[in-house]
């Protein structure tokens, strides 16, 4: 347990229940984002008129911005205080928001969800960096870290919803306004509730760490983007992902000579950090397949409208923030994060399987909702623990950027797994339509076979994390008084 001293020297320690509430306020409007927008997509494009090429740069330019400068925006909480990139963030979110809700143009939607990709990178850091260093007691820390993986668990589905019911009720534009709603209240809590704790020997931003990495991940998320729409034989596709990896390499050999490093590479070296963000990514990549793929069928195949898609996800919401908060207060502290996210890996799997059983003529309730039930519960047991052990024991001065890699983590993972996943998905729809004699049902029942191939590939892919997670993690419960240490050392 904490000690009184440890208490005195943590300025958040009495106010730590209204900052974990206003925390989750802010990262429930970065993860909605992800989903909500995709639901006004259409409605946004009949306004504005933009092409379907060019549709789903309204999704990659929010990622590209985004999933590239979460390093440096981590970073920058490090050294100038958590609370002022917090509100920075907000503010900055906020008003990219309403230039996006009153966009004229594509061109100034576009420009406007890249602004919110920056701010979000800039926010996201802070808030689960905020979250480590105000819960330094061991069991108050699995509570709160239970409810944060929650909302992060549940949060895209919520967006579906929202989303939903945004644009049939009101207006696509809604999508974007609803975000002030989030951020100006939390912004204006911020400002009361938390204390801004600059690191004492604020050391020199790395630029060269700066920009090869932002670069490296730019170029990793446009390869992804790009090979999802143009192929992945695509020349620029290709450079892309060739160029981003080898900036990535040169980061690591820079990062391990500079004297103060964007990321130092003892935060990712320990096995249970690094599993955590192998676990995040994976689970990243593997997840979307619910999400895309589940939405078109229930959609296109069974006639859902918007909202009825949002509401048919809501279970397995719901069986995330049930088994997030479990896992990390009774089960983490006890057995540690290897068996839990290993299980939690093993139950997607099979429920991604499930899904794959799917047909045209399908219901929900007896064939979508206990997957999705299943689903839940293996999110719930992979997000909790691993957000929680991948900021464990690093020292305050590394708070940042240590939560920057969870999203890097989950950022990266999204955009392969939604590369790979369309790509396997239109590959397999064209092979069916090709091979089989033309019949009024037939592109139904391709479609069909694209949603079963891919469901497989993710259930093969939370295969694959089930195994990373048994092999890296450690055995055992994590040592999690020594963690509460450098949290309170401020």
């Amino acid at each position: 347990m904490s000690t009184p001293g440890g208490r005195a020297a943590n300025p958040h320690h009495e106010r730590r229940w209204a900052i974990l509430a206003m925390l989750g306020i802010a990262q429930l409007m970065v993860i909605l984002d992800a989903t909500i927008v995709n639901i006004a997509l259409p409605s946004a494009q009949k306004a504005l008129g933009f092409s379907n090429e060019n549709r789903q740069w309204v999704v990659t330019a929010y990622a590209l911005a985004f999933g590239s400068l979460l390093l440096l925006g981590g970073r920058l909480g490090d050294l100038f205080g958590r609370k002022w990139t917090f509100v920075v963030g907000l503010i900055g979110f906020a008003g990219a928001s309403a230039i996006g809700g009153a966009a004229q143009s594509f061109g100034v939607l576009v420009a406007a969800r890249a602004l919110q990709g920056a701010f979000g990178a800039i926010l996201a850091p802070s808030a689960l960096g905020l979250l480590t260093t105000t819960f330094t007691d061991p069991d108050e820390r699995g509570k709160a870290f239970g409810i944060f993986g929650a909302i992060a668990g549940g949060g895209a589905a919520l967006g579906l919803l929202l989303g939903g019911i945004l644009t049939q009720l009101l207006s696509w534009r809604w999508c974007l306004y609803v975000n002030l709603l989030f951020a100006i209240p939390a912004a204006a809590s911020a400002m009361v509730l938390l204390v801004n704790q600059p690191h004492p020997q604020r050391a020199r931003i790395d630029i060269p760490g700066v920009l090869t990495v932002t670069a490296g991940l730019f170029g990793l998320v446009f390869g992804f983007s790009n090979a999802e729409t143009n192929g992945w034989g695509e020349p620029l596709t290709i450079f892309s992902l060739a160029a981003g990896a080898a900036l990535i390499v040169l980061f690591v050999v820079l990062e391990s000579r500079v004297p103060h490093p964007l990321l130092p590479l003892r935060v990712v070296l320990d096995r249970d950090r690094g599993g955590s963000y192998l676990a995040i990514g994976i689970s990243g990549a593997g997840m979307f397949g619910v999400f895309l793929f589940l939405t078109y069928y229930l959609q296109q195949t069974l006639g859902f409208t918007p909202i009825q898609t949002g509401l048919a996800f809501l279970p397995m919401s719901a069986m995330i923030m049930a088994t997030a908060t479990t896992a990390t207060t009774k089960l983490v502290p006890r057995v540690g994060p290897r068996p839990l996210v290993s299980t939690g890996m093993v139950l997607a799997s099979i429920a991604m399987a499930l899904l794959a059983q799917l047909k045209v003529d399908s219901t929900y309730a007896a064939h979508v909702l206990p997957p999705l039930l299943v689903m839940g519960v293996g999110l719930g047991l992979i997000f909790a623990p691993a957000m929680s052990t991948a900021t464990l024991g690093v020292e305050v001065s590394d708070a940042g950027v240590a939560s920057a890699m969870v999203n890097t983590s989950q950022q990266i993972g999204g955009s392969i797994g939604t590369a790979v996943l369309s790509t396997i998905f239109t590959g397999a729809v064209t092979s069916y339509a090709t091979s089989h004699a033309r019949s009024p049902a037939l592109p139904v029942e391709a479609a069909m076979h694209g949603y079963t191939t891919a469901f497989w590939c993710s259930s093969a892919v939370f295969v694959v994390g089930a195994v990373v997670s048994a092999i890296v993690f450690r055995s055992g419960a994590p040592q999690l008084a020594g963690a509460a240490e450098p949290a309170l050392a401020h």
